[in-house]
């Protein structure tokens, strides 16, 4: 599979125990999703391989998984920083009106009135909801833009790559 094929759902922190587990940082919400996926695609120094998923659970802020074929802590301690792929396909399908961050990313950003703000570059998680990270339309600076469904963040096409947001910035 081609990075470009799939998502990016985590990343292998190192090994966990001497039996092959592995610590694994979840970039899923719920963080236990990253255990739906039974096929991971491994990607580390520019190689890649698939493995199976055998068994995992949470574990204190984290996952700890084992994968087939891996059942020793040196084989483990080898896919340290390994990033996990899995096929865009095999995701849940969400809800109208819900998306993936994956799927926000690149959009453009307009005002209610029209104003071309930048391109969402991520997201990040806050206390209180999720945060666009917008980059202006000069490609210098950055535009922090909370995203409140309804009230700040009016509508999102992913057909035009647009997303609308009653937010003003002052640029002075």
């Amino acid at each position: 599979m081609d990075q470009a094929e799939g998502i990016l759902v985590g990343r292998i922190q190192g090994a966990f125990g001497i039996q092959g587990w592995l610590k694994i940082t979840s970039y899923c919400r719920p963080k236990e999703q990253i255990l739906k996926y039974t096929s991971w695609h491994l990607y580390l120094n520019n190689d890649s391989k698939v493995y199976r998923l055998d068994k995992g659970r949470p574990h204190g802020r984290g996952i700890v998984a084992h994968l087939s074929g891996v059942d020793t802590r040196s084989a483990a301690e080898v896919l340290r920083h390994a990033r996990i792929w899995v096929p865009e396909a095999c995701l849940p399908e969400l809800p109208a009106g819900e998306y993936y961050w994956y799927q926000l990313a690149g959009l453009d950003v307009v005002t209610v009135a029209g104003q071309k703000l930048g391109k969402v570059m991520s997201l990040m998680e806050t206390g209180a909801h999720d945060v666009l990270v917008v980059r202006d339309k000069s490609g210098n600076g950055e535009i922090l833009i909370p995203y409140v469904r309804g009230k700040v963040v009016k509508g999102v096409d992913l057909d035009l790559q647009r997303m609308v947001v009653a937010w003003e910035v002052n640029f002075d």
